[in-house]
């Protein structure tokens, strides 16, 4: 075996932290519905996960205005959120569509009413990274450094993975949260509709039980029969409009 073709064992542990890092990512905004809730949830993972990184924020726009973010120090919270000033590294690499990499705040002559907010909150350095949600929301990764360790390669890199990755996960989030507001939507129009209601009413009269719940049984029913929703319905009510014989 040659062993100069051999990667180091720095670069195979730097692999498998981050395969482990989209992982815990991964796991961890799969089943949330909120956007905002995700964001907490990202921002969080990030910091804990990356080392040398203090914290983690995420800047949100949506179309094209700030749609505030989520920082996993609320200390931290305003430099991440546009509304506090555009001028920062999140915005340029929003407006660049590339990696913004600040290593000592101490020499950064861009953004210099940002810069000082950051310094006074004790950020040394800072990376930016640009993702791209779906057509109505954008916005960018930012990774803090706390202490006088360089933004490194390894950095970098692992905030280009963890851009895209986001992105794909809040798109899904996005997705699921749409999808849960039209199953609402489609809910209250169920619970209005003539005969589908009245259905509806004579399932919580006998059960006792609210109207989601007495929809759920109907909807039950219907896919255990294969036969249409409405047609349940109407089945249900004739029943019970139907005089008992004496």
């Amino acid at each position: 075996m040659n062993l100069n073709t051999r990667e180091p064992m720095s670069d195979n542990l730097g692999v498998l932290e981050t395969a482990a890092l989209l992982r815990e990512l991964t796991a961890g905004l799969i089943g949330i519905t909120d956007f905002d809730e995700a964001l907490t949830a990202l921002v969080r993972i990030a910091r804990d996960a990356v080392p040398g990184v203090a914290w983690c924020g995420f800047t949100a726009l949506r179309a094209g205005e700030p749609a505030g973010g989520a920082a996993s120090d609320p200390r931290l919270a305003e430099l991440d959120d546009l509304r506090h000033g555009p001028d920062s590294p999140a915005m340029s690499a929003i407006r660049r569509r590339e990696m913004i990499l600040a290593e000592d705040l101490a020499a950064e002559s861009r953004w210099p009413a940002w810069t000082e907010r950051a310094r006074r909150l004790g950020v040394r350095g800072v990376i930016s990274a640009p993702v791209d949600v779906d057509e109505q929301m954008i916005g960018a990764m930012n990774l803090y450094a706390g202490s006088a360790e360089p933004l490194t390669t390894r950095h970098q890199l692992t905030a280009m993975l963890l851009a895209e990755h986001a992105g794909l996960l809040l798109a899904a989030v996005r997705d699921r949260a749409r999808q849960a507001a039209e199953v609402d939507q489609l809910d209250t129009t169920l619970l209005e509709e003539g005969v589908v209601g009245q259905a509806i009413g004579v399932i919580m009269t006998q059960r006792g039980c609210p109207a989601p719940e007495a929809l759920d049984v109907l909807r039950s029913a219907a896919a255990s029969l294969d036969i249409p929703l409405r047609e349940v319905a109407e089945r249900l009510v004739i029943t019970v409009s139907r005089p008992r014989e004496s």
